[in-house]
């Protein structure tokens, strides 16, 4: 298991000491110090050249997007954390590896580490404006998170917490929660990018997410219908019932 070298960086000492109390589960986290502002954070990272930085937003001084920008010769890996989602967009424009929202979840946050100890890929996002999204070329599975963009609406998601995709058009419509965006791209090209073992073509106009099924019953034609959490019933076609009965049996 490879070490981290971590420096925390928050203008808040609050902050700083949850932050260490969250990482003390993580054996292979070496908290090598905390700087208090952008400044400070510039200071202690070329001190201390750290692998990877938790990094605030917004602090006085330089924000953390600032920082970043000043960095040339040594440049660590980034988890941002902060109190306020409507940077995830400009975060990952700046290759970060995670956003972490405060309060900050253990579990997304264990999750942010495990990605950078299996060296993963990071998701980028593509483009701007109504439908943009992260959605990579890189085979996506149910732990990564994606950045959806839906007119002036923001949304920095788990993939397994989308239970149907479905195709609208030009346009692939996500449910998640209460949500519904719409993202600019076509089922066929979503499907070639998601875990078949987790996201199943149900149908022409819907991949469904396999742990969000509650019950199978039997449909016309030889097909089946699918109920998921949330209440969506989605038909499963005659020929894609057959591919399900072989990828769920025993």
């Amino acid at each position: 298991m490879i070490t981290l070298n971590t420096l925390i960086v928050d203008d808040e000492r609050l902050a700083r000491n949850e932050l260490r109390r969250l990482l003390e589960p993580f054996t292979n986290i070496n908290i090598v110090g905390e700087a208090v502002n952008g400044d400070d954070a510039l200071a202690k990272i070329a001190e201390l050249q750290p692998d990877l930085l938790f990094l605030d937003i917004q602090m006085p001084g330089k924000t953390g997007f600032e920082v970043l920008s000043a960095l040339h010769d040594h440049v660590p890996e980034v988890i941002f954390t902060t109190a306020y989602d409507e940077y995830a967009l400009k975060a990952f424009e700046f290759n970060a590896a995670d956003y972490l929202l405060k309060p900050i979840d253990p579990q997304r946050l264990a999750e942010a580490i495990k990605r950078l100890e299996s060296s993963e890929p990071r998701v980028a996002p593509e483009g701007d404006g109504a439908g943009a999204n992260s959605f990579s070329n890189k085979v996506l599975s149910e732990n990564d998170q994606v950045f959806v963009k839906d007119g002036d609406k923001c949304w920095f998601i788990r993939l397994g917490n989308v239970r149907l995709f479905e195709s609208v058009g030009n346009y692939v419509r996500l449910y998640f929660d209460n949500q519904k965006p719409l993202i600019l791209r076509s089922l066929n090209a979503l499907e070639e990018r998601l875990d078949p073992h987790i996201f199943f073509r149900a149908n022409r106009k819907h991949i469904i997410n396999l742990r969000m099924v509650e019950a199978i019953e039997p449909y016309f034609s030889g097909g089946l219908l699918a109920r998921l959490k949330g209440g969506d019933k989605i038909e499963i076609s005659r020929r894609q019932a057959i591919r399900f009965k072989e990828l769920m049996s025993l």
